[in-house]
């Protein structure tokens, strides 16, 4: 008996397809969300303020300091006895979003931390407002540097969507199962399901490298203008 069943893949094909996109739009949601979330939490930890830093500081430690899995299940199956009921997407996209922007708080407070306070001094002798100089002058070379970073968060938020089916949403994996649950063709089933992750996380793998390869090459050619303008330029003679 041949092991792959090309009759499960032709009956389901259209399954493991919606399952796909549900998986991509998850990932998608959650990745701009939790960023856009990512990004406050970095300047409260970054905060001079106690205010601002501790209730940061307590949120990041807790949400890296607990399994996703755990909190999907909370957020879904504990919060309505206490009257907060969120439907599965809902409740998937909610416990990706905290638990990611968690992680990637601390790849934008190691970006922003990167970057020389000297910019932002320059930026506000100019006129600009603190906020301004952040956003205009410090976010977007924070962001470039740490770019491959967060690609790489990308690629690891697609897998772990496969979480989201303890909430009952019907992303990839959790098709799978249903699939295999009727037909119990467990190798097919699930050769597709790692197969078409590998479609996916595989190509976007090669493109982060990529993106890496061309950021490293943007960065030897600044400083080596930098370090041609600096031969170039006159030096002071002694008195």
């Amino acid at each position: 008996m041949d092991l792959l069943n090309f009759d499960v893949i032709r009956d389901y094909w259209h399954v493991f397809l919606r399952g796909l996109g549900l998986t991509i739009f998850l990932t998608v949601v959650t990745m701009v969300l939790a960023s856009m979330l990512a990004i406050p939490l970095a300047l409260a930890r970054l905060s001079a303020k106690r205010l601002f830093r501790w209730p940061a500081n307590i949120f990041v430690e807790f949400m890296r300091a607990t399994p996703l899995i755990l909190q999907l299940i909370y957020i879904y199956y504990v919060l309505p006895t206490a009257g907060i009921k969120l439907n599965p997407l809902v409740a998937a996209i909610t416990g990706l979003t905290l638990h990611y922007s968690a992680y990637l708080s601390e790849v934008f407070r190691g970006g922003i931390q990167s970057i020389a306070k000297g910019q932002t001094e320059a930026a506000l002798s100019l006129g600009l407002s603190r906020w301004l100089a952040f956003r205009k002058v410090v976010l977007p070379q924070a962001t470039r540097a740490i770019l491959p970073t967060l690609a790489n968060y990308l690629i690891s938020l697609f897998k772990d969507t496969s979480l989201a089916s303890v909430v009952t949403v019907q992303e990839l994996m959790f098709s799978g199962q249903i699939i295999s649950a009727r037909n119990f063709q467990y190798f097919t089933v699930y050769t597709v399901t790692a197969l078409l992750y590998f479609a996916v996380c595989y190509p976007s793998g090669l493109a982060v490298r990529v993106l890496e390869e061309h950021i490293r090459k943007g960065q030897r050619s600044r400083d080596d203008k930098k370090m041609q303008q600096a031969a170039a330029s006159p030096t002071p003679t002694a008195a």
